[in-house]
């Protein structure tokens, strides 16, 4: 855990819960794990101080549940007292496994009835907890965060409707526009990256790879994400590039319009191995056009790196593209839920975040400032240093 003796030195705002929804249970139980071993093994000074009783526990998670009724209408139920406590939300709007039954019929959450099932909870708490902190690393609505033409601000709608409801803080992670924070200025809101994982990720299962100048480019597939690219390769020590898109502004489809063309700008990609970074992996079309473009610039290898593996339509378009060879592998983290045949494809490789998630949450309890987990440059450049020299006692899973 980063700066963990200014953790020691801190005191928690107030006693620690979890609530963990449905949406987001394999996570949540990853999370508390890791936050139970962090308090057992902290030198903290609340630790054996009886007025911060249960500072160190078995379990952070909280009795807490939403069921359906016949209708489809909802309710939240919370099973133990949560007052004066730091509650942590977890939830995952994108998960489409949970089905629950209408008048018969077998349905499957949306993003739509997870927020839904958000604001229940938040309303079976508030008033008596401490604080009320929401974790959702996909943010709801988060494409739609400005307005062109007659179009609904969804995003903007909701972050200002969680305020209202008294949430204090809101955690995602690779916000599609940061700024859309300034709907509720009054909210916390914090927005972090995990590029350090996907780097721990794809050295762990790459051992020749070379970071540098001249085998390794970090590529934006469009120019909405070059600042993300951009960072990557600054840390990485290694060149960056984008790929502009043209539009046909005269027609739409699905509610954005068709791209005609695809240029690159930057230096030339020959022989060279690529990182494409971005945020969401939708359907993969214009991913996997990226990686074919690279791969016919003679790219040497190419790697997809989304934080978002939504895969939308299915893998049967990515598992096309392998055999392929458009691309060698996509590294998507665990925030969200993906379908459990891609945990078994030969081209994907997991960046785990519960680890990083946990940090969070624990110093967000203790009020302790959050740049030591938000900006991890140098645990990078520390890592890439042991990777390139390839010193016999680093280690990739630590």
């Amino acid at each position: 855990m980063p700066n963990i003796r200014e953790l020691e030195a801190a005191i928690p705002v107030a006693p620690l819960k979890l609530v963990v929804m449905d949406s987001a249970a394999a996570m949540g139980e990853r999370v508390n794990n890791y936050i139970v071993n962090f308090r057992k093994n902290v030198r903290n000074v609340a630790k054996n101080d009886p007025a911060f009783k249960g500072y160190v526990s078995d379990h952070y998670i909280l009795d807490a549940a939403c069921y359906r009724f016949g209708t489809g209408e909802g309710k939240a139920m919370i099973a133990e007292s949560v007052r004066g406590k730091d509650i942590f939300i977890l939830t995952d709007v994108c998960n489409h496994s949970i089905s629950y039954t209408v008048n018969g019929y077998t349905n499957y959450k949306s993003p739509d009835d997870h927020f839904q099932d958000l604001k229940r909870v938040i309303t079976a708490i508030n008033g008596k907890a401490h604080r009320i902190n929401v974790i959702m690393p996909f943010l709801y609505e988060g494409r739609h965060y400005r307005r062109s033409g007659r179009e609904s601000l969804n995003c903007a709608y909701a972050i200002e409707e969680l305020d209202r409801m008294g949430v204090n803080n809101l955690i995602t992670f690779d916000a599609h526009d940061p700024s859309i924070q300034n709907a509720a200025p009054l909210c916390g809101f914090d927005n972090f990256t995990p590029p350090y994982q996907f780097i721990r990720a794809l050295l762990a299962t790459e051992d020749n790879l070379l970071i540098d100048k001249d085998h390794l480019v970090v590529i934006s597939p469009n120019e909405s994400g070059l600042d993300r690219a951009v960072y990557f390769a600054n840390v990485l020590g290694v060149n960056t590039g984008m790929f502009y898109r043209r539009r046909d502004y005269s027609s739409a489809s699905s509610g954005t319009n068709p791209i005609i063309a695809r240029e690159f700008l930057g230096e030339g990609v020959d022989g060279k191995d690529v990182i494409i970074i971005d945020d969401i992996l939708s359907t993969g079309h214009n991913m996997l056009k990226t990686a074919k473009v690279l791969k016919n610039m003679n790219a040497k290898r190419v790697y997809i790196c989304c934080t978002f593996g939504l895969f939308n339509r299915g893998l049967e378009l990515f598992d096309e593209a392998y055999e392929k060879c458009y691309f060698d592998k996509v590294i998507t983290t665990n925030l969200t839920y993906r379908r459990p045949e891609l945990l078994s494809r030969p081209y994907y490789i997991e960046a785990d975040m519960s680890k990083f998630l946990a940090s969070i949450i624990d110093f967000m309890n203790h009020d302790s400032s959050m740049s030591n987990v938000y900006t991890p440059t140098e645990k990078i450049r520390e890592f890439l240093s042991k990777y390139n020299n390839r010193e016999d006692e680093y280690s990739l899973t630590d």
